[in-house]
């Protein structure tokens, strides 16, 4: 390394370290370096002369090295859901030399829709923190695309298209994930060129300092995606016209014609232009699309024209290529070393032939939508990269990668699935989740020991190892029957509901001794919505029971119960800034310059989470990003929910005059927004919600443990009750896969 680049990065390590510890700072020491002659990145923690020496061979390892020596040492944790810091004046400095290293050279990093579940709505400020926790959790290699949109600008302007043209084909705020994957064009639009010029800024300085910490960053690559507006400028060009999921018309021109390089190289010039590059162009051809030809001899042109297209710009070009919906035709004219394949589960290679050779990263997907749920295979996120790295049949395995939809929750497993990386051999699950926890709250008193026990042993042991969703009938479009409240989520739970809230006893009794822990408050809600959520499932059973038995005294109390459920819930969350929908709503509304433009951004962000899509008969992603938030259930979920309740009350004695649910037309098991008179009248009021501007609390209210504690007591007696009386949802599996057709790889 070259003695200008080793002090740049070392005084990059060293900003990170006062931007995480300002007051501690001082007591370290950064050296950037190697040992020996490997290529494998590094880190040591030592001590000498009473500093604490990080020594790494890049920001990131001397990063990770911080963050190992102050959760392992230190008994320390950060996260995005809170941090435990509380250190001495002095750090301690006795403590045996710890050298890790790692056999994975790539740490990927994001989804494209994390962009837009979780982050359309950041600041500079928001954006610094990330990128600080991505590097404190070894991330070298982020998909950057904020400020695209500015990239798009200049191309199509150099095509000719006129300004307003341009900014009416740009999507809204929250939807730029899907243009980006070439879905979509115009949804909640226009776009205003003040968005546009701020957030190229915003970009610009993202990636700055992504760089300066040394990473690689992945950007956009060109496929072929175009407005549909541009075969009025180019009337001989291939252009066709074709639908996502026939909701939304796109366009798209053949690699093969001519006008492709054209293009291609135009959109690459001005990224470089804008951005720079680290030479990884992230293409997904006809993504959740088909090509206009099908053949392998087709497919195999394509390819070539795309990557032949950006190389022209970029002779050092990779492509890097989800395998989501993955074409092997499209592969045959890349070599290999210009591919790196992103396995965004991890869990496709053997039907891939491990992606035939290719560089590939195992990866881990572990939400839809931003959806609220405790739960995950911890085990499976602690070991199968590692395995995969260490097994011949996996061939080529060069990194790990996370990808989820939407982040800001389960710290625990997005912790377990990177600090992998610096393992050589799998660990011990429950003692790898007790020094979690340790560190998680500075100490583990053993009521707060025995529920993280209870928690490996049942949410954080689920069985399904790709993406769950535990849904929960609280965030669902109103029904007798309840699948899920999304087009790919599901109710079904595999652990026994009443021994998740022994764990939150635990966590109850504990809190005399931690309840001052930011960290451990946090845990403590987030653990109550998940029991109450789960009791939600008992309760909406007495709903349809009661509707079934055509019983007149138990359903408004039915009714009645699993309302108040709700509105306690909501209560709950309020006490937390990570569950309000009020923060959502007010950030948002922070990126307009006036009164109009900051009402298109609350519609924006309140339609993401609710119908998502256009209110239309054939429309699927209603709910697909379904929140437990405050603010949304008293606004929004509640009042669906007292509107069915109502309308089963009205129904006749007659049972061939009543509402029966199988009769009616379905969207993935949900009753369709056509569904009968009463779904078109609820269709049109959540319409009606997203374009509302009625207030929600931005600041957290009242005392999260003491509300744990008061709704505990309050329905801890109903979930023993009910849990005797109703057969808990995991025992309905059959029924639920005879009734609901199961959806394929929609990841919206």
């Amino acid at each position: 390394m070259n003695t200008a680049k080793n002090e740049n990065h070392t005084k990059a390590a060293e900003a990170l370290i006062k931007r995480i510890l300002p007051s501690k700072a001082a007591q370290f020491e950064v050296i950037i370096g190697h040992i020996g002659e490997g290529s494998e990145d590094f880190f040591k923690i030592q001590s000498k002369r009473n500093k604490v020496v990080l020594k790494g061979n890049s920001p990131i390892a001397v990063a990770s090295a911080l963050h190992w020596y102050l959760k392992y040492v230190c008994g320390c944790h950060l996260s995005w859901n809170s941090d435990q810091l509380d250190l001495p004046d002095l750090l301690p400095v006795d403590f045996e030399s710890i050298v890790r290293r790692t056999e994975f050279n790539i740490r990927a990093y994001l989804n494209y829709c994390t962009f837009s579940y979780s982050m359309p709505w950041w600041d500079w400020e928001r954006w610094e923190r990330e990128i600080d926790w991505m590097a404190l959790h070894g991330i070298n290699m982020p998909l950057a695309i904020t400020g695209l949109e500015a990239v798009w600008q200049n191309t199509l302007r150099r095509l000719g298209m006129d300004d307003n043209s341009i900014r009416n084909f740009l999507v809204g705020p929250t939807y730029f994930a899907w243009q980006w994957m070439d879905n979509l064009e115009g949804w909640m639009g226009p776009l205003s060129q003040d968005w546009i010029d701020k957030h190229l800024e915003l970009g610009k300085k993202i990636i700055a300092r992504e760089r300066e910490l040394g990473m690689k960053t992945i950007l956009k690559g060109f496929t072929g995606y175009v407005p549909t507006a541009l075969t009025k400028f180019y009337p001989e060009a291939k252009i066709y016209k074709t639908d996502w999921i026939s909701t939304f018309e796109t366009a798209q021109i053949d690699p093969l014609d001519p006008l492709f390089t054209k293009i291609a190289r135009i959109f690459v010039e001005e990224q470089h232009q804008l951005f720079g590059t680290d030479h990884y162009y992230s293409v997904d051809p006809f993504h959740e699309s088909q090509p206009p030809i099908k053949t392998e001899e087709y497919l195999e042109q394509a390819g070539n024209a795309i990557f032949s297209a950006i190389k022209t710009v970029d002779p050092e070009a990779v492509l890097v290529i989800q395998t989501w919906s993955l074409r092997q035709g499209l592969l045959r004219a890349v070599p290999k070393d210009r591919t790196l394949m992103m396995a965004l589960t991890g869990t496709n290679w053997k039907k891939h032939d491990s992606y035939w050779g290719r560089p590939w990263v195992v990866g881990m997907m572990h939400n839809f939508g931003g959806r609220n749920y405790l739960g995950g295979n911890l085990a499976h996120f602690l070991s199968h990269a590692l395995r995969l790295k260490q097994l011949p049949a996996a061939q080529n395995v060069q990194g790990l990668g996370i990808f989820p939809e939407a982040i800001e929750h389960n710290p625990i497993v997005y912790e377990a699935a990177t600090e992998i990386a610096w393992h050589r051999d799998v660990p011990d699950v429950s003692s790898w989740t007790k020094q979690y926890a340790t560190a998680r709250y500075g100490s583990l008193p053993t009521p707060a020991a025995r529920a993280w026990e209870i928690m490996l042993s049942t949410v954080y042991q689920q069985k399904k190892v790709k993406i769950i969703s535990m849904e929960s009938p609280l965030c669902a479009r109103p029904a007798l029957y309840m699948p899920s409240a999304s087009m790919n989520g599901d109710m079904v739970r595999d652990y026994n509901l009443i021994d998740l809230w022994s764990a939150w006893d635990g966590m109850l009794e504990a809190a005399n001794e931690l309840g001052a822990k930011r960290t451990f408050q946090y845990d403590l809600v987030d653990l109550a919505r998940q029991c109450l959520a789960d009791l939600s499932l008992l309760l909406h059973q007495g709903i349809s029971t009661a509707y079934k038995c055509n019983d007149r005294i138990a359903l408004p109390k039915a009714g009645g119960l699993f309302i108040e459920l709700m509105q306690d819930i909501d209560d709950l969350l309020a006490t937390r800034e990570e569950f309000l929908l009020g923060k959502w709503l007010g950030d948002a509304r922070k990126w307009g310059n006036h009164e109009e433009e900051e009402n298109r951004y609350e519609q924006a962000a309140r339609t993401l989470i609710t119908v998502w899509g256009p209110v239309t008969p054939n429309a699927l992603f209603f709910d697909y990003s379904n929140r437990q938030w405050s603010g949304l259930i008293k606004g929004f979920y509640i009042p669906r929910w007292k509107m069915f309740i109502d309308y089963l009350l009205e129904q006749p004695e007659d049972i061939n005059k009543r509402y029966h649910e199988r009769k009616l037309r379905k969207s993935y098991g949900r009753p369709a927004n056509n569904a009968n008179t009463f779904f078109e009248s609820l269709s049109a009021w959540e319409k009606s919600w997203t374009e509302g501007h009625e207030k929600y609390s931005a600041i957290p209210v009242g005392d999260g443990i003491e509300m744990a504690k008061y709704v505990n007591a309050k329905w801890r007696p109903i979930m023993q009750d009910e849990t005797k009386k109703v057969l808990p949802l995991v025992q309905q599996d059959d029924y639920l896969k005879e009734v609901i057709p199961q959806p394929d790889n929609f990841g919206l």
